[in-house]
């Protein structure tokens, strides 16, 4: 009989790891106050995490300070914008309206995250509220809050993430075209076209 896979056993986790210090559970709200308004109003950058019985997805989302719009202490929203087109949060969302977001704030030592349920929504009025300037999304995700908590900044100082000796030298990885050429077996392209064809797009093709 095969041994036991020592690095897969599960582990007694509460024996494991100290109880959360009590503020930690005080610190969490189910409605958003003026700290995570705040905070929302400078936000730039989060990640949000769907899932559904298909599978988990975790996408980045960025744009100008305050694009994710607080409608009220209990919902946000933001504009759904051109990606890949795999909308595979969006599929996701149609099957588990469950959400979490990420917020990553370029210089600070901390994170926010929120837990909530989610909506596609295609209301004009609220395209038009999370829409940037002319720009008008196709379709906006509505959130409505179950969870916030502002998250510890230590990983972003295990990563020394905000320190420019750490910013990767693009040249010491393989490029957007040497990838793309190689997973999708083209023959009739070239390296420098690919490259200057996805810098382009990640520059100027963005709404």
């Amino acid at each position: 009989m095969d041994e036991p896979d020592p690095t897969t056993a599960a582990p007694d986790l509460d024996a494991l790891y100290s109880p959360p210090a009590e503020l930690i559970g005080k610190a969490i709200t189910h409605h958003l106050t003026d700290f995570h308004l705040d905070y929302l109003q400078v936000a730039t950058f989060f990640c949000l995490a769907t899932g559904s019985e298909t599978g988990l997805d975790a996408s980045p989302r960025g744009g100008p300070p305050g694009f994710v719009h607080a409608l009220d202490r209990k919902r946000i929203a933001f504009a759904d914008w051109p990606g890949n087109n795999r909308i595979e949060s969006m599929r996701n969302i149609e099957r588990d309206d469950r959400v979490a977001m990420l917020f990553i704030f370029p210089g600070l030592e901390i994170f926010l995250r929120i837990n909530g349920r989610s909506a596609i929504s295609i209301d004009p009025e609220l395209l038009a509220q999370v829409g940037e300037g002319a720009r008008i999304p196709k379709s906006a995700i509505v959130v409505t809050v179950e969870e916030v908590i502002f998250h510890c900044g230590r990983a972003v100082n295990r990563a020394r993430f905000w320190e420019a000796e750490s910013r990767i030298d693009k040249r010491s990885l393989p490029s957007a075209g040497q990838m793309m050429i190689a997973l999708g077996q083209l023959a009739d392209v070239e390296v420098e076209e690919l490259d200057a064809h996805y810098d382009h797009g990640m520059k100027t093709d963005l709404y």
